[in-house]
């Protein structure tokens, strides 16, 4: 039985589905009490399987497991039931009592077995000199009393018994290969092998668990063996189940999203792929911490190339400066949808609210974006880049408007104020040439319309002015801007209230 003293050696729960079970014999009463065994157990220190030897090679061997004739030890498996348990059998009660006839040179390879039969050997000496002293130390010529008596107790669980009966037989081979072929079958062994202290057979357990994979449930099974283990022996095993960084998760979701959106040739369903693991994602605040590195990243290029191409060098050839004008347009274009995408993944997992901060503070980006779009140039190089910049525009302001992002007072304020006149550049140059546009110019009017009736009256009357540009030919088709101008009178024309609160 194994002291509850020696942690690395608790007895741990088995689950087993099949394993070899041998005929019980006829019940022995052990002569090795177990206040002795519990005793021998007790000195046992599980060192490395370096300082360990074996008396005997298993090879050298010719004694057979449970072989009556050859053996000098007998064991008693027995389930140990507590006393509150039902008297109603167990699954186990067909086999809860048996015998097996084993070999000392052999057993000793479990060093658990090795002390017991060193304090038994002991035992021994001293009872046959009792013996010689008087009839109290007599003992019978039955063929038994031969044989060094052992108990080894096992849980009441329906395998327990059979897993500890293939372990015994193991210690007859050193081929673990044929009964370990399955991490199911190394972790329903491994915990019996740690009991009896059975260097070789964990270490083939260890070995194989090491190099194949795990289900879900195995994983659970192995982390809950850890702690039974040195830390040289759980040390490939915690590799695999705990990053050696803390900040291994956001380092690993920047990657995804920096080879989504940079490097695979495939970038839509990369993008769809890591969209869905960051929707599912439980760290927030990491996804969070990510997505804004990622977006400022982006945003950086965008600006610094829109800055490149607004305020290029003349100096140097007119071709060569020609070529810089298009890589800086192509830059931004495609750090631009980069942005985008990273907008509609903040504003989906609802962590855009740093976003929305860093998009109402760019005035000097804006104004780059204004002399830019007022050129003729970027239309044959990057058509699409005013619809890529509102579109991000249009995504952050409208989250602010539904309140999905409940931003300051001067946030909303100065992302109306900075990007409107975008808005009107683009409205006036883009237009005409990609009608396709005009929803989207739309949709921002009426959302930087929303935004302005959050505002009070002195600063919604200042912004208001500035949107007469969403007016049309005909008044009926711009009904955002009369229900705009309509709400901010009603509220001049109204009586003062403050007298009211006192």
């Amino acid at each position: 039985m194994i002291p509850n003293s020696y942690r690395k050696r608790q007895r741990v729960p088995h689950r087993h589905t099949s394993a070899t079970r041998l005929p019980s014999t006829a019940t022995v009463v052990n002569s090795f009490s177990e206040k002795t065994v519990s005793e021998s157990s007790q000195k046992l220190h599980r060192t490395s399987s370096a300082a360990s030897t074996i008396t005997t090679s298993p090879n050298a061997v010719t004694s057979s497991f449970n072989d009556p004739y050859t053996a000098d030890v007998l064991l008693r498996l027995f389930v140990d039931r507590s006393p509150f348990d039902s008297d109603a059998p167990s699954d186990s009660s067909l086999q809860s009592d048996i015998q097996i006839y084993l070999h000392s040179a052999v057993i000793r390879r479990a060093k658990y077995f090795s002390a017991i039969l060193s304090d038994c050997w002991q035992h021994r000496t001293n009872a046959d000199a009792k013996s010689n002293n008087g009839p109290e130390g007599s003992r019978s010529n039955d063929n038994n009393n031969n044989l060094v008596h052992l108990n080894l107790a096992v849980v009441d669980d329906p395998n327990s018994m059979s897993i500890h009966l293939t372990v015994l037989q193991l210690l007859y081979t050193s081929d673990y290969a044929t009964v370990i072929d399955s991490a199911s079958t190394a972790l329903e062994i491994l915990p019996v092998a740690l009991e009896l202290l059975f260097e070789d057979c964990v270490k083939s357990c260890l070995r194989f668990l090491e190099a194949v994979p795990w289900s879900e449930e195995e994983e659970k099974r192995v982390l809950n063996l850890i702690p039974f283990l040195r830390e040289e022996e759980s040390k490939e095993l915690l590799a695999r189940l705990s990053p050696g960084k803390e900040d291994s998760c956001e380092e690993m979701l920047h990657g995804l999203i920096l080879a989504a959106i940079h490097n695979h040739p495939n970038m839509a369903f990369v993008k769809a792929f890591v969209a869905k693991l960051l929707r599912d994602f439980s760290l927030r605040e990491s996804a969070r911490r990510v997505l804004e590195r990622a977006f400022e990243t982006s945003l950086k290029v965008v600006k610094e190339s829109l800055e490149e191409y607004t305020s290029p060098d003349f100096r140097g050839d007119h071709n060569e400066t020609e070529a810089i004008q298009r890589l800086n347009l192509h830059t931004a274009m495609t750090n631009g949808r980069h942005l985008l995408w990273l907008v509609e993944r903040m504003i989906e997992l609802r962590v855009a609210d740093s976003a929305v901060v860093e998009w109402s503070e760019q005035a000097s980006f804006t104004a780059d974006l204004q002399r830019a779009f007022r050129d003729d140039a970027w239309r044959n190089i990057v058509p699409g880049l005013p619809a890529v910049i509102l579109r991000c525009t249009f995504k952050l302001a409208n989250a602010v408007a539904a309140g999905t992002i409940l931003a300051a007072r001067q946030v909303r304020m100065k992302l109306v104020k900075d990007w409107l006149p975008v808005l009107l550049v683009c409205k006036d140059n883009v237009s005409p040439m990609l009608p396709s546009h005009k929803p989207l110019h739309l949709e921002l009017e009426e959302t930087f319309l929303r935004i302005i009736s959050t505002l009070p009256m002195s600063d919604a009357q200042v912004l208001l002015q500035q949107c007469l540009s969403f007016s049309t030919r005909n008044v009926e088709d711009c009904p955002h801007l009369i229900t705009a101008f309509n709400t901010w009178f009603r509220r001049a024309t109204r009586p003062p209230q403050l007298e009211n609160l006192d």
